[in-house]
């Protein structure tokens, strides 16, 4: 087992999921990180870390085949793609990568948080999702979403971990990320 004095949180400090891993970071003592750019609004200010444009540029990825891998369309906008960028430093970084909002059918996740799935899956990193609709974890095995630890309750289980997600966060996503951090930092 770890201290919490070890760990620390990799993030975008977003509205919404990411703000709430920030928020229960910080509760809980825990470092944080939030990778963002020059003019990208963020919900935390704690741990920001403004990349340069040679940083971004190392987590550059073809917008064409993240749009095929993904089964949607990305633009060619400048935001678009440093968000992108900025999703592959908080995935780089953590050894796990726990994320909120929504599995889809086709089984990626909705959103731009679905390019940090996707990037975990193609790491081998362990990944769990907490779907606000099914109000369940969910983690990736077997090339399939599944209930982690056989429906048992899960905890972070590395000092180097990521939390990301939807803007669009849930009463339910938010009790979610809370009870995560209160299982693992009691």
């Amino acid at each position: 087992m770890f201290q919490k004095e070890e760990c620390v949180l990799y993030s975008g400090g977003a509205a919404g999921a990411e703000a709430e891993f920030g928020a229960q970071a910080e509760a809980h003592g825990i470092e944080e990180v939030n990778f963002t750019f020059e003019g990208h609004a963020v919900a935390r200010s704690r741990g920001v870390r403004i990349l340069s444009r040679e940083e971004l540029a190392k987590g550059d990825v073809s917008l064409s085949y993240v749009s095929r891998l993904m089964n949607r369309s990305y633009t060619d906008a400048p935001t678009i793609r440093r968000v992108l960028q900025t999703i592959w430093y908080q995935v780089n970084s953590g050894r796990e990568i726990y994320v909120v909002g929504a599995v889809l059918p086709d089984g990626t996740v909705k959103g731009g948080t679905g390019w940090g799935a996707e990037f975990a899956k193609l790491c081998n990193k362990p990944i769990f999702v907490f779907d606000q609709g099914k109000n369940a974890w969910f983690t990736w095995k077997d090339d399939r979403w599944v209930s982690p630890l056989g429906g048992q309750a899960i905890r972070i289980g590395h000092p180097r971990f990521t939390g990301t997600g939807t803007r669009f966060l849930e009463e339910n996503g938010r009790k979610a990320i809370q009870e995560l951090f209160a299982r693992s930092f009691a």
